[in-house]
Parts: C-alpha cells; structure tokens; sequence
C-alpha cells in the first residue's frame, strides 16, 4: 500500500497567512517602502535603524488594507474578527457609502475566494483629505456599467 502523498493548498491565502507572518511582512514591508521614498538616502546607507527621523516617520505610518475577491468586490479590512472559525476569513469592513457609516459591517469569506491583498502605507501628513475609495476590480463587467 502506498502513502498518500500530502496535499497542498493550491491557494495562496489561508489562516495561518492572515494571521501568522505573511500579512505582517506585507504590512512591514509597504510601511519600509513608504519611508524610503520619504528618506532615500537611509535606506540607501542602510541606516534605517539608526535614523530617528525615519524611524519616527516610519512609527507614524497608517495602513489601509484591501481585499479583493475573485467575483470582483473588493474591501477595506478594518480589523480581523475571531468568531471561531479557520476555514474562512472574518473581518470588519469600512464601508464607502455614508450612509452605511454608521453601523457595522462583518464579513466572512472564504479563503479561496480573495484574489489579492494590497496594503497602502501613507503618513497622516501626507494623506488625502477626502475619504478616497479604493476601486477593486470586476471581470466580465459589460460596457456602459459602472
């Protein structure tokens, strides 16, 4: 009899990704490239560390994070929500519309449904005023849709 070999997950996203390093080098990493446009020359001489100036900017830093689904919808992840469940992704989302803005939404998604996560790093100095929406993506949209 033979061993079955192990299977492996043919999608990118899973709990452990959300929850364990994969999302933090994400969010470390947008937070690093975000400051090295502001101080070039620190992460040049490789003196991030040592630059209390960048370093400060660099603490300063807020991030947006975005879900975008295979149907096309995307989302802005407020903060992940622990309702017991691995097989799926739960979390709050901000929601665009003003007048949703005043109550909570909670989602779960599958993990095999997001396509891609983007994290946007930007220093409240630099942020635009207007609340922005970030557009995801629609496959197979017919023309003249919004």
């Amino acid at each position: 009899m033979t061993t079955p070999e192990p299977t492996r997950s043919a999608f990118m996203f899973n709990f452990d990704w959300f929850h364990g390093p994969g999302l933090r080098r994400q969010i470390e990493e947008a937070k690093e490239r975000c400051a090295a446009r502001k101080f070039p020359e620190a992460r040049q001489n490789r003196q991030g560390n040592g630059n209390t100036e960048y370093q400060k900017y660099k603490d300063a830093l807020e991030t947006r994070i975005i879900l975008y689904l295979k149907d096309g919808l995307s989302y802005e992840m407020k903060e992940m929500v622990d309702i017991g469940m691995s097989s799926a992704l739960a979390f709050e989302c901000m929601p665009v519309d003003e007048n949703y803005q005043v109550g909570a939404y909670v989602i779960v998604v599958p993990f095999e449904d997001i396509a891609r996560v983007e994290v946007f790093a930007v220093h409240p100095d630099d942020k635009p005023q207007e609340n922005i929406r970030i557009p995801g993506f629609r496959t197979g949209t017919p023309e003249g849709r919004d």
